[in-house]
């Protein structure tokens, strides 16, 4: 054990053996909280209690598989490191080649830390070098979306999902009838939901759409329906999916309380 470990070599053990020891022990150590970090716990119990092996056999399957390649140090990078290294290697790819897909990847980055005004500029510089790329209209109108301005993501969102409805697994055409119905064109953005629900059974679809029918005057039963179905699903889904899910099942049963 690690602890014992520890405790033998303070008690006396020198000369090589020890310095041997001492190495053997810092390397099970620094397994141990890598494991922890990626919430490897049983792994981290057999490294705790075994010796050498366990702690081999960690780094073989697990530490060198699970970080980037060239990063030995990956398991102890500061939160956002990996995203600053791309960010640094495409600000000077773009410097010398300046391509569309260099702009789109640093975009999506950019997309993903919330930093929607720097992702909208270099989805424009990409939409300028491309204006044909499926990827860089929906993701230019979405960042638009999450900037409260449908107008400009209308047209990007429609010319995508006229061709292709599944897009991104259909979060393009949520996002178009979201835009939709920020635009107050109602009408459209029921059919697009009802589109895909036809395709999907995303809560954030159902409760949107239920929550639409009611504001419009619509059908209440059908907008119950809707919520009950998130309701019901949610005690079938993964812990994952729950948690990921979870904003949409209080919305349904909050809104699902209003409707008789």
């Amino acid at each position: 054990m690690v602890l014992n470990n520890i405790l033998q070599l303070v008690s006396g053990g020198g000369g090589f053996g020890g310095l041997f020891a001492l190495a053997v022990t810092a390397f099970q150590v620094w397994m141990f909280v890598d494991a922890l970090r990626r919430r490897e716990f049983i792994w981290a119990v057999f490294i705790l209690i075994g010796w050498g092996l366990s702690t081999l056999l960690y780094f073989l399957m697990v530490y060198r598989q699970a970080g980037p390649i060239g990063n030995p140090l990956a398991g102890f990078e500061l939160p956002g490191a990996a995203d600053r290294r791309q960010i640094a290697r495409l600000k000077a790819e773009i410097h010398h080649l300046d391509k569309a897909h260099l702009h789109l990847q640093l975009a999506d980055i950019y997309f993903s830390q919330g930093k929607l005004q720097e992702a909208e500029a270099s989805y424009r510089a990409a939409y300028e070098r491309d204006p044909n790329d499926e990827d860089t209209r929906a993701h230019l109108g979405s960042c638009l979306m999450r900037q409260d301005k449908p107008g400009e993501a209308l047209p990007l969102l429609s010319s995508v999902c006229t061709v292709h409805p599944k897009h991104d697994y259909g979060y393009t055409l949520m996002t178009l009838a979201e835009a939709q119905a920020a635009a107050g064109q109602t009408d459209a953005a029921l059919a697009t939901w009802r589109q895909v629900l036809a395709l999907y059974q995303y809560s954030r679809a159902r409760v949107q759409y239920a929550e639409l029918l009611l504001k419009s005057g619509g059908s209440r039963e059908e907008a119950a329906r809707n919520l009950d179905e998130v309701i019901r699903g949610a005690e079938y889904t993964t812990t994952f999916q729950r948690k990921r899910e979870a904003v949409w099942v209080r919305r349904a049963k909050a809104l699902r309380r209003q409707v008789s």
